[in-house]
């Protein structure tokens, strides 16, 4: 999603529409997270690294992420 489209979800006049449209977008941004961060810890990048990127605590994104591979798919 670009800019533009970001702008036409705010100004959008229908209030459920544009709800919907930020929850779509959401998903789309944690999907990319989760793929940067898979890369960045395959490239070798610590989580305190990773977590000072993301604003958040080391123990926060590993929690979040710490478990998981690629794809939200836990471990068995």
């Amino acid at each position: 999603m670009t800019e533009v489209d970001l702008a036409r979800i705010t100004e959008n006049a229908d209030p459920l529409q544009a709800l919907r449209d930020t929850t779509a977008l959401r998903r789309r941004l944690e999907g990319q997270e989760e793929v940067l961060v898979h890369r960045a810890r395959v490239s070798g990048t610590t989580w305190t690294q990773i977590a000072e990127a993301l604003g958040v605590t080391k123990q926060a994104v590993h929690k979040k992420y710490g478990g998981r591979r690629l794809f939200g798919r836990t471990e068995a």
